[in-house]
């Protein structure tokens, strides 16, 4: 019962005013079809609309009613599978050769491999694939070894890998230990009120981290193949460069020294101390690694860590039987996606975030709201509702339980995004009761987490609150950029969005300090950095529909800057285009080939700040000549990030359920008279 009070009290204050806006559960119940009157469209438009709704449609689980497609990354996961199974003992396992099949399947002209698709080549893809090719049977005298050898001499040679790169090749005595950042256990004795503790750090890294701290630990001697070795690779005796070297330029007062001092204090304590002190530490994160696969697709529902805990368990003794790492092998399995004559792996699967989005796109595209699609898909999602509390309440404590996680499973991650497009989607479906009350109740105690997760500059961040501090990324080991998670526009701006549509304006506190935060984060040009979306088109696109969603007068200079800046970079054939390399150099923002995708956020974007000109008519046109028969579209290049500069995503939907629902918000307008076609 106190329980129940707290969360009750806690979620009455997390809305800003001391409650929700009066007319919001009316606001969640939609009609019984939003379909916009067909004679009005025009015949292609229709058409279009008609095939893309059916080809979203095919793609449905028929049991669950839940879309799940599938979710790529680079081929370093697929490297470090092949590394995983030589670990285990499975180094004649028929799915390494598979895995190679799909390595030389990516290997770019020059030798090297790209972090994203038609990307450069980057140093520590290449040496991960040139190692997983070795590993698999492929001679050095190869042309297309000696073909990623010189692209590895190029890029500055295997010293230049990042952080845990070096960690895997260090297992199989391919790199020094003492060239690998420390990760000591006893991070786990860090009180969480400690200025550097676990809980400082992002809820993605937080799992990758433990597992690899018990690892350090033991620092197991794998026997490398013989035709697995690398030494060809290093271009004198050495076998790793000192921490200094490896973290590059820093003065001599500076964090990045402050690090460096503990790291070589760490290194020179290893085997000595009080041995209970590491036993202690052990038992901490090896407990921690076990409550965290509980009702979870493994520990944070990510490929790394699910690799790193299998590694950490086989170190700590754990049979090849035992359950819980059985289980951890099923979830890899899951993973896989077999072609004709290779295999590859997905970092982690999408059916929540698939879901919602193709929810919201099947009914802003004119699909009645009482579709059975629709509420087989709605049932589904509630269903997946985190009633548990997680990480997220070390930083937000008095939070109330709610939200909706990424994968499958991961009570202990839920995220703001998803939590904020899940509600996004709920609101599109007409159901009856007793249904109606369940989606409502779900519905509030999502709200009411999401509004006690808003950070103290009016931002949302991914996981977190609050974890902000920058000084974390200067640690060895945060080369994978993605240490913290602070706030950002991209997920602000979604949550506006929500706001707006259930009945709150800039009057409420909440929603005050979330439009400055977005007016502090836009650029000088008018568009938004996009954290989880490749990069200023998806900002943009989505910074302008959540200003648009909760009032604010899309007149305005600020607003029509970006709009602005949007029409500036529309392509001659219509379509709008953006690559990954704008992470590394801001300068190429909103240059790069058409993609439907990014075609259809840019198009969103205008016609939420008002413009339903010549730039949207140019727009829809590229959209209809470049769908295909079957009613989806093709797209070449990433438009997802993970860990920008270091992760790129594919997500393989994005191409089809944006389209889809850019073009009925065209028709929703053209109906309305707002534009004509």
């Amino acid at each position: 019962m106190s329980v129940m009070i707290k969360n009750l009290v806690s979620g009455w204050r997390a809305t800003g005013r001391g409650g929700l806006p009066r007319n919001w559960a009316e606001n969640v119940r939609p009609e019984p079809s939003a379909a916009t009157p067909d004679p009005e469209t025009p015949a292609p438009l229709r058409e279009a609309l008609r095939r893309a709704q059916e080809a979203v449609l095919r793609l449905q689980n028929p049991e669950d009613g839940y879309w799940c497609a599938n979710l790529f990354g680079d081929t370093t996961i697929d490297s470090d599978t092949i590394m995983l199974l030589n670990f285990l003992g499975r180094g004649s396992s028929i799915k390494i050769r598979r895995l190679a099949n799909h390595l030389l399947n990516k290997q770019n002209p020059d030798g090297g491999w790209p972090i994203y698709d038609n990307g450069p080549s980057e140093i520590s893809a290449t040496v991960k694939a040139y190692w997983a090719l070795k590993f698999a049977g492929h001679a050095p005298h190869e042309p297309r070894l000696e073909s990623a050898r010189k692209r590895i001499k190029a890029l500055g040679g295997i010293h230049k890998v990042n952080s845990y790169t070096k960690f895997y090749l260090a297992l199989f005595g391919q790199y020094d230990w003492r060239g690998v950042p420390s990760i000591p256990p006893e991070i786990m004795l860090f009180p969480d009120w400690f200025y550097f503790n676990l809980y400082e750090m992002s809820a993605w890294t937080r799992p990758i981290v433990v597992p690899l701290s018990i690892i350090w630990a033991y620092q197991p001697a794998v026997p490398c193949p013989p035709h697995a070795t690398l030494d060809e690779l290093f271009p004198d005796t050495r076998r790793h460069v000192p921490m200094s070297e490896a973290v590059g330029p820093h003065s001599a007062v500076s964090w990045k020294t402050f690090f460096l001092i503990w790291d070589s204090f760490l290194k020179g304590m290893e085997g000595r101390g009080g041995h209970w002190i590491r036993v202690w530490s052990l038992r901490l994160a090896e407990d921690w690694i076990l409550a965290r696969m509980q009702d979870s697709d493994g520990p944070g529902a990510i490929f790394p860590p699910i690799v790193n805990t299998i590694m950490a368990m086989k170190c700590l003794g754990y049979p090849d039987t035992d359950p819980r790492l059985v289980s951890l092998l099923q979830e890899l399995d899951r993973l896989e996606v077999p072609g004709t004559d290779s295999t590859r792996y997905q970092p982690c699967r999408s059916p929540v975030w698939d879901t919602a989005i193709t929810m919201i796109s099947l009914a802003e595209s004119g699909l009645d709201r009482t579709h059975p699609a629709l509420a087989q898909a709605c049932q589904w999602v509630i269903s997946k509702e985190i009633k548990t509390r997680g990480d997220w309440t070390v930083t937000n404590p008095d939070g109330p339980t709610g939200g909706w996680h990424f994968q499958f499973n991961n009570a202990f991650y839920p995220d703001i995004d998803d939590t904020a497009m899940v509600l996004l989607a709920l609101r599109h479906v007409h159901l009856e009761e007793p249904n109606v009350q369940i989606r409502e109740k779900a519905f509030r105690r999502g709200l009411n987490w999401l509004m006690s997760m808003q950070s103290s500059t009016g931002g949302w961040a991914a996981f977190d609150k609050e974890n902000t501090k920058a000084v974390l990324t200067k640690i060895p080991f945060a080369d994978h950029n993605a240490m913290i998670d602070p706030p950002t526009a991209d997920i602000t701006a979604r949550v506006l969005e929500l706001l707006g549509y259930v009945g709150y304006d800039s009057s409420y506190p909440a929603v005050a300090k979330a439009i400055r935060f977005l007016k502090d984060e836009q650029e000088a040009d008018g568009s938004w950095f996009g954290r989880w979306g490749v990069n200023y088109i998806y900002g943009t696109w989505q910074s302008l529909r959540g200003l648009a969603a909760i009032g604010e007068d899309m007149s305005r200079p600020w607003i029509q800057r970006a709009a602005a800046w949007l029409k500036s970079v529309q392509r001659p054939d219509g379509g709008w285009g953006e690559t990954c390399a704008t992470y590394d150099d801001p300068a190429a923002k909103g240059r790069g080939p058409s993609t439907p995708s990014q075609t259809a956020w840019a198009l969103m974007g205008l016609m939420a700040a008002g413009e339903h000109g010549e730039p949207v008519r140019r727009g829809i046109e590229y959209l209809l000549s470049t769908q295909r028969p079957d009613g989806t579209w093709d797209e070449t290049e990433f438009t997802g990030t993970g860990f920008p500069k270091v992760y790129y995503l594919e997500y393989t939907m994005y191409r089809n359920y944006f389209p889809l629902q850019a073009l009925g918000i065209y028709r929703k307008a053209l109906a309305e008279g707002r534009t004509r076609a």
